[in-house]
């Protein structure tokens, strides 16, 4: 997308013509997704009850696997807890498994401090990041109630940050924090959660600033760090005879321009982190259902572990025509 400077242009810009070059694959990778196959492995069936572990009180009767497995189903589907209930036992029951079911209420509350594992797969080669956020509304008085009783209605957000590998499109990394929180200060915890070395890292202008670039050389030195400068930005005073990467963007743009900037490293590619978040919002939802933020935490994890599992059943490789 063309930087905001060129907003009152935009319209003599030619939308680009692409075409799906794919469209067998990927059309029957849209069939799979609505398959309703469960498979179940000999690890999942021995770890469904958990081991004792000779401490006093109760000891669980379901795993963290078990409370995991229903809320993806949860989310997946769409569904409450009582219908996930149901649904999970209707699952065991077509596959022939004597196997006890969690009810809603145990879902509910296990699910509060429940670690969801990373569905990542983990990178042998230097992997290309875009880090983005948006926002998912948790409850509050709905549209409907302010347009009968007036008033300011409650509204309350989360923000879920992402980062995305560009290529395979697989969500990398997420945090769900308050809007308290900036979008500069969940860079370190994102790369943190990404196992191998990084290539580059691309965001847009609200992560400019030196906190980010020192945060990424300190996770990879070798990384790339793609990040617009802000239109007020001026070079360090060490720009003439060291540079940094923010220097040397400045000093493209000077020569190049915005849009010879962007094409001559391309920031296209940032684009492809807001399709990560529109594919959540279109699949998962645009709220949470959990109210407390432990849960909301645990509820974005496995949504983003949902969206992973259906990104390898299939996704489009598109072509510009040129």
């Amino acid at each position: 997308m063309p930087y905001k400077v060129n907003q009152e242009r935009r319209h003599r810009i030619p939308k680009a013509r692409c075409r799906v070059k794919n469209w067998r694959d990927y059309d029957a990778a849209l069939r799979r997704r609505g398959d309703l196959t469960v498979w179940v492995t000999a690890e999942a069936l021995e770890a469904w009850t958990p081991a004792t572990t000779g401490r006093r009180g109760r000891p669980q009767r379901y795993s963290e696997m078990v409370v995991e497995t229903g809320l993806m189903l949860r989310l997946a589907f769409g569904r409450p807890w009582r219908q996930t209930e149901g649904m999970l036992a209707s699952i065991l029951r077509l596959l022939g498994l004597a196997l006890p079911v969690p009810d809603h209420t145990t879902f509910s509350r296990r699910s509060v401090d429940l670690t969801v594992a990373k569905a990542v797969r983990t990178a042998t080669t230097p992997v290309n990041v875009v880090i983005d956020s948006t926002g998912l509304k948790v409850f509050g008085a709905g549209e409907w109630q302010r347009d009968k009783h007036g008033g300011k209605g409650r509204r309350t957000w989360r923000k879920l940050h992402l980062a995305v590998d560009p290529e395979s499109g697989e969500i990398l990394a997420s945090e769900l924090t308050t809007t308290e929180d900036g979008d500069a200060s969940q860079v370190g915890p994102l790369l943190d959660q990404i196992s191998g070395p990084i290539a580059s890292v691309t965001a847009d202008g609200a992560y400019d600033g030196d906190p980010v670039y020192r945060t990424i050389a300190a996770r990879d030195p070798a990384a790339a760090v793609i990040i617009p400068p802000r239109s007020t930005a001026v070079p360090s005073g060490t720009a003439e005879t060291t540079p940094t990467p923010r220097d040397r963007h400045l000093r493209m743009i000077e020569e190049r321009g915005r849009l010879g900037w962007q094409k001559a490293i391309n920031y296209g590619r940032r684009s492809l982190g807001e399709v990560a978040m529109m594919r959540y919002k279109t699949v998962i939802g645009r709220r949470l259902h959990a109210r407390t933020l432990p849960t909301q935490k645990a509820e974005a994890a496995a949504g983003c572990k949902v969206i992973n599992i259906m990104t390898r059943l299939g996704m489009p490789v598109s072509q510009c025509i040129t």
